[in-house]
């Protein structure tokens, strides 16, 4: 499959279609946003900001960069890459990962799809400027942007795919940018995810909300499936990373990260919940 230049960004502060200019996007209405020495362009104006520097900082990415290249999560990225390759057209198709990080799923998916003689454009979006720099250092094929879920700077009905992997879906804008027949692919955390380390980090752990029996508006469920597997991190700093770069280390108390910090082992299990919506 040929990875080719994703052509379907909007301005983010009117809505018009974007085109690539030399080393800026431009509208038809004067807006003008520089690419990046990096690659990336930020698509995130100050006014849709709720804080100076939104999203994950650079030690959580960096963390999370460290842990994934390591292959912990390499199931997930197969399972997310095989469902999101499933039954794309042939004739070119369109992918974005609302949340992308650093970029680790996108690069799975780039990679997974060489075999396949299918064209596919990859947009990654973050709200955070760190993980879309770290993901744009790593891999230039995707489109890498620095944006919102809540207003996604995609034109309307052009995307095969959405990816919300851990993320904050926000169902109305997902909806807006794909295609009739489109789908969502919702990763979220099970009952069992991580709970070793969740049961070492807190005294009392939190019952799991249940997942979500209806679709969302606009969208009607598909077969969800469950991934389940056991996973031995040992290292203190592999152990570090995984804590840094999850909400566990700013939820815990100081206690509960010295009681991980001083693990040079642990065995855990990985539990997640992938949810398919296809878009009426």
């Amino acid at each position: 499959m040929r990875i080719t230049a994703f052509d379907r960004l909007a301005c983010p502060l009117d809505g018009a279609p974007l085109q690539r200019d030399g080393a800026a996007w431009r509208c038809i209405d004067g807006h003008s946003f520089d690419v990046a020495s990096q690659g990336y362009v930020h698509l995130l104006p100050v006014q849709q900001k709720r804080s100076r520097d939104p999203g994950d900082s650079k030690a959580m990415v960096a963390a999370r960069r460290r842990f994934l290249n390591a292959g912990h999560y390499q199931p997930i990225a197969d399972a997310v890459s095989r469902t999101v390759l499933a039954g794309l057209p042939a004739d070119g198709a369109s992918c974005l990962d609302a949340g992308c990080g650093e970029g680790y799923y996108l690069r799975q998916l780039a990679a997974a799809a060489d075999d396949d003689d299918r064209t596919l454009s990859i947009l990654g979006l973050d709200i955070s400027k760190w993980a879309t720099l770290s993901a744009a250092k790593q891999d230039a094929r995707p489109t890498w942007v620095v944006g919102s879920n809540a207003r996604l700077p995609v034109l309307t009905g052009t995307l095969d795919r959405v990816l919300c992997l851990f993320g904050f879906p926000v169902y109305a804008e997902f909806a807006r940018v794909l295609k009739p027949g489109g789908q969502l692919l919702q990763v979220d955390a099970g009952p069992d995810h991580l709970r070793e380390l969740r049961e070492i980090i807190y005294p009392t752990i939190k019952p799991e909300r249940p997942a979500e029996t209806q679709a969302p508006t606009g969208f009607t469920a598909l077969s969800p499936e469950t991934l389940r597997y056991p996973l031995t991190i040992t290292g203190e700093a592999s152990i570090t990373d995984l804590l840094v770069m999850t909400p566990h280390f700013y939820r815990a108390s100081a206690e509960g990260r010295a009681k991980a910090a001083a693990l040079s082992s642990i065995s855990l299990t990985v539990d997640l919940r992938l949810t398919r919506y296809l878009r009426a």
